[in-house]
């Protein structure tokens, strides 16, 4: 199985959409792709989730990196679509109290929605 990223903008929130596995290999590129984003000061990233089929610490670290720039900007890092690798892979971490994780990327753009009003 391949590994793609595709990123859009759309009313200060960023979308990513990732398909594939995320590991040691391709985890750079994730991260490749979101720096961006918090450098420009958007109002909240989603990644969404929903076609990967692994992930391991290195993927982990990166979304890590993900919140602690939510964080430190007051911004929303939202993760959507999550398989059951992929939640269990966060669980184990204990990071799946940490995140905010949400169904759908529909569900996470109506909650930035109702978080700016």
């Amino acid at each position: 199985m391949g590994f793609t990223i595709n990123s859009s903008e759309k009313d200060g929130i960023s979308l990513v959409h990732v398909e594939g596995e995320i590991d040691m290999f391709t985890s750079p590129s994730l991260r490749d792709t979101l720096l961006p984003f918090f450098k420009k000061k958007v109002r909240g990233i989603i990644v969404d989730l929903s076609l990967v089929s692994f992930m391991d610490s290195s993927g982990i670290a990166t979304l890590v990196e993900g919140w602690q720039w939510s964080k430190k900007e007051n911004r929303q890092f939202i993760l959507t679509g999550l398989g059951k690798t992929v939640f269990n892979a966060l669980s184990l971490t204990k990071l799946d109290d940490v995140f905010t994780i949400k169904d759908d990327v529909q569900v996470a753009l109506d909650w930035i929605g109702k978080d700016s009003d």
